[in-house]
């Protein structure tokens, strides 16, 4: 079965956005991207710092409320739909719940060929590479650097704590059906 969905899991600045861009560029067919950062961008700003929405706490941590969870369902929806209408997409998506997250999306995109992708990065590169962008809270990349991937099984694992994204990107697009 032709590969529909590409999914990337991984901590904050693991490098998931860069394979992203250079997947795009990679593969012969438009695969549009989606990320759970464009997802949270584009919710009303009076959702950010609500027990309801989304909380970025000082520590690094991310807590969401049922709000959030009710939105962000129907964002998932949302992607397969287009997936099943046709278009390749790519998501890049960040499993605060590891497994439960995981099947989140295994549910919304039940029947859909789907490349489980895991993006890895060792601890304190990602926390370097979080200084260096300046728009995360510092300690996120250290507290999602591994609890992101537990329990979640994945068909290719990419590190990027030494290899470039083009490499990961490549390495990704040659698994693609």
């Amino acid at each position: 079965m032709t590969t529909q969905v590409i999914m990337l899991n991984g901590g904050s600045s693991s490098g998931k956005s860069g394979i992203v861009r250079c997947l795009q560029a990679v593969l012969p067919d438009p695969w549009p991207a989606f990320g759970c950062d464009s997802f949270v961008d584009a919710l009303p700003a009076r959702m950010r710092g609500s027990d309801e929405g989304i909380v970025f706490g000082a520590d690094g941590g991310v807590n969401v409320g049922a709000e959030f969870m009710a939105l962000q369902s129907a964002w998932m929806e949302g992607v397969a739909a287009m997936a099943r209408a046709g278009a390749r997409v790519i998501i890049d998506d960040v499993f605060l719940g590891g497994a439960a997250s995981q099947q989140r999306w295994q549910k919304v995109l039940d029947g859909l060929a789907v490349l489980w992708v895991g993006v890895r990065c060792e601890s304190a590169v990602a926390a370097g590479r979080e200084v260096a962008r300046g728009d995360r809270v510092q300690g996120m990349a250290a507290l999602q650097a591994e609890v992101v991937h537990e329990g979640v099984v994945y068909d290719l694992e990419v590190d990027t704590t030494h290899t470039e994204s083009l490499v990961c990107a490549r390495t990704i697009a040659a698994h693609v059906g």
